[in-house]
């Protein structure tokens, strides 16, 4: 009689449509096989530790892959890329007719590098002139206003001012005498930095002159006509100042308005105008964009259906592009298996391509909750990535999976063909002393479509038939 060592994987080799028979791998002890006919055929029972395994077949896929098209219509203007190309990321692959917003968004980056630079030095230049100039302004509408207008109606204005008309009310008088006296030494000062005046300096001296002429206004219309100063005296007083006091506000408004334009300029682009912009600058690139396909990741061009001068609409899928790189496993467990099958238990797996001495290592990445009905069994996607990228590996390809899912520690696990049932319960041939008898045991798991676990009945050294 021949004996021979065997493994349960070399035992029993069952395929499903959808999963492979589950196999153990005896790790700790070896089944004895007797050699004769296939009723004769004996197994010595030697316990051990049994890996837990998934088998299922699958398709090799890429990480990613996706069939891309343009966002708008348009009449292609060139392609850029060819079936079998290695493209990267971001990588121009086709466009439609787009020279209108190329330029649109050329302007807004123009527009925007502009508001970041700030004001020119020209400009800048130009609004200090502008404000120099009313400044001056300014001096002469208050000098012209006072020498040469209310200085009319006083008597000794320049060191000690008196109204040459009749007012009843001394308040106001001695009011308007007394700030004619402090605006002559205003105007003195004013003169002297004239070259140098600031526009706050300035701005302070206009107020102090706003403020005489209204009184000084007040005080004509209060005044009294007697024989030195007549009714019609009066009247042109008022109508003289009135153009005066116009003069000043028109000098006023025009030192304010260069004050602000040179502030303006010098301070720069506000926060919300530079967001302004940039917003108008995405816009235009967005929609750009639109009219480009670009790939979304590093990849082979699997497809190229864009042709130059063809029409095309963002219905049309033109460009497919797959991922390089690491490639995954899709693959189909049925739900008597999926139990132990969880992301991140190890795999390995063969291509039929090379057949089953080239290995590779895999790992469970993820496993869809919901079932995928497989001829009416429920069945669950589960997904593998390879462990290292290889070069031997293509999309398409047709592999063996064997996923570990645990361990049975000093366990007995028999063929199931070598248990049979009788009377509801189920029990193995055993061979004592030449003969055969029928002997009870007690079922485990089926650690693999084909097998099964034996808790109690059966020990180390016992021999049993494969055919009781």
């Amino acid at each position: 009689m021949s004996v021979t060592l065997v493994s349960l994987t070399q035992l029993l080799k069952a395929k499903w449509r959808y999963a492979l028979a589950a196999v153990a791998v005896v790790l700790g002890g070896y089944f004895l096989i007797s050699g004769g006919s296939a009723q004769d055929a004996t197994l010595v029972i030697v316990p051990g530790d049994f890996t837990t395994q998934v088998a299922v077949s699958g398709s090799v896929v890429a990480a990613r892959e996706v069939a891309l098209g343009f966002a708008a219509s348009g009449r292609v203007a060139g392609v850029y890329a060819q079936v079998g190309q290695h493209v990267y990321t971001g990588q121009l692959l086709a466009s439609v007719e787009n020279g209108d917003l190329a330029a649109s968004v050329d302007e807004k980056k123009a527009a925007l590098a502009s508001l970041l630079a700030g004001t020119r030095p020209e400009k800048l230049a130009v609004d200090q002139a502008t404000l120099a100039d009313a400044l001056r302004s300014a001096y002469t509408a208050a000098d012209d206003a006072i020498h040469n207008v209310v200085d009319a109606f006083f008597n000794n204005p320049r060191t000690d001012p008196k109204l040459t008309f009749s007012l009843s009310n001394s308040v106001l008088k001695s009011a308007v005498e007394q700030d004619r006296l402090t605006l002559e030494s205003v105007l003195a000062a004013w003169k002297l930095s004239l070259g140098n005046a600031s526009a706050i300096s300035v701005s302070t001296s206009l107020s102090q002159l706003s403020t005489f002429l209204a009184e000084a206004n007040a005080a004509i219309n209060q005044a009294t006509p007697d024989q030195k100063t007549s009714a019609a005296t009066l009247s042109s007083y008022t109508s003289l100042l009135a153009s005066a006091r116009a003069n000043v506000n028109v000098a006023t408004a025009v030192l304010d308005s260069a004050e602000k334009s040179l502030a303006l300029d010098e301070a720069g682009p506000t926060v919300p105008d530079v967001t302004a912009a940039e917003a108008e600058v995405a816009a235009a690139e967005a929609a750009l964009a639109k009219t480009q396909v670009r790939a979304p990741f590093s990849g082979i061009v699997t497809r190229m259906e864009a042709k130059a001068g063809a029409i095309v609409s963002p219905s049309d899928a033109q460009i497919s592009l797959q991922s390089d790189g690491v490639f995954q496993i899709e693959t189909y467990v049925p739900e008597v298996a999926i139990a132990g099958v969880v992301p991140g238990l190890a795999a390995t797996t063969t291509l039929d391509a090379y057949g089953p001495t080239a290995v590779f290592a895999a790992s469970v990445i993820a496993v869809d909750p919901a079932e995928t009905l497989k001829d009416g069994v429920p069945t669950y996607k589960t997904t593998l990535s390879f462990r290292a990228a290889d070069p031997r590996i293509r999309s398409g390809m047709t592999t063996n999976v064997r996923i570990t899912t645990g361990t049975l520690a000093n366990a007995i696990v028999v063929p199931a063909g070598a248990v049979a049932n009788s009377g509801g319960g189920s029990y193995v041939s055993v061979v004592e002393n030449k003969k055969t008898i029928k002997r009870a045991v007690t079922t485990g798991i089926a650690p693999a479509l084909g097998q099964v676990q034996i808790i109690s009945g059966l020990s180390a050294g016992d021999i049993i038939l494969l055919a009781p």
